[in-house]
C-alpha cells in the first residue's frame, strides 16, 4: 500500500478517473486485495489494481508503465539516398530475431530527443546533429501505459553496433523494400511500422527528398531541446 500510495503521489496522471470509463479504486482494502504495485525495478512498473468497470462491475486490471517520466523514443535512421537501416534485434519476450528500427526507454534528465540520439549511437554508432520529429504513439494500449516518440534522423554512416544487447547486424534498405517486409511479415515490430507510416505521411519516402529538404518543404521544425 505505501508503494501504491506513492505511486499516487508521484504520478497522479496515472490514477486519473474520467467519467464513462474504468475506475481505479484506492481504498487500502481494494488496493489490497488487487496486488497493487505486484514488480517494480529501474526499467518497468507492473500494476495490479482495483476496478470498477462501466455498469458497477468490480474487478482487477494489469498494467505495466515505465519507471521513467520521460517517454521512450524510436528513431528511423535514414542516409542521404533515402535508404533506411534497420537493425536485427534478438527480443527476449518473443524469443525471436526482428527487424527495428533503433529505440531505447527514457531516463530522468533526457529529452525524449536526448534519447533518441543516444540509441542511435549505442545501437548502429551513428551520429544526427538534427532529428525531425514525428510526433507519438502508445504501443499497446491494452498493456501498457508507454508513451513513444518517434523520430527521423539524417545519418551519414553506420558504426559499430550493439552486439552486447543482442544486435546482430544492420542492414540498409529502400523505403518500398521496407514497406515490403511489412507486407510480407518479415517486420512486425510495432514501433517500426508506426515510423515508416509516420515518415510516410511526413514526405521522407522519396529518394529524392532526403530528411531536411523534405522536412523543409512540408514547413516542419526539426526537433529541438526540451521535446
Amino acid at each position: 500500500m505505501h508503494e501504491y500510495d506513492a505511486l499516487r503521489a508521484a504520478r497522479p496522471e496515472w490514477f486519473t478517473n474520467t467519467p464513462g470509463g474504468i475506475d481505479i479504486e484506492t481504498s487500502p482494502d481494494a488496493v489490497a486485495r488487487a496486488g497493487g504495485v505486484i514488480y517494480q525495478d529501474t526499467r518497468r512498473i507492473v500494476l495490479c489494481d482495483a476496478v470498477t468497470f462501466p455498469g458497477g462491475r468490480p474487478g482487477t486490471y494489469l498494467r505495466t508503465m515505465s519507471a521513467s517520466p520521460q517517454p521512450g523514443a524510436a528513431v528511423l535512421p535514414m542516409l542521404p539516398d533515402g535508404r533506411l537501416v534497420l537493425v536485427e534485434h534478438f527480443r527476449h519476450a518473443t524469443r525471436s530475431w526482428h527487424l527495428e528500427a533503433p529505440r531505447g526507454f527514457g531516463a530522468a534528465g533526457l529529452t525524449s530527443t536526448d534519447t533518441a540520439a543516444k540509441e542511435l549511437g549505442e545501437e548502429i554508432g551513428a551520429h544526427a546533429p538534427e532529428l525531425l520529429a514525428l510526433g507519438r504513439v502508445h504501443p499497446d494500449t491494452g498493456a501498457l501505459g508507454d508513451e513513444v516518440r518517434l523520430f527521423a534522423a539524417l545519418i551519414t554512416s553506420v558504426g559499430a553496433l550493439a552486439t552486447s544487447e543482442g544486435i546482430r547486424k544492420a542492414l540498409t534498405v529502400t523505403f518500398e523494400e521496407a514497406e515490403g517486409m511489412v507486407r510480407d511479415g518479415q517486420i512486425t515490430d510495432g514501433l517500426t511500422i508506426a515510423l515508416l507510416y509516420r515518415a510516410r505521411l511526413h514526405g521522407l519516402a522519396s529518394p529524392a527528398a532526403p530528411l531536411y529538404a523534405a522536412s523543409k518543404a512540408a514547413g516542419r521544425h526539426r526537433a529541438v531541446a526540451g521535446v
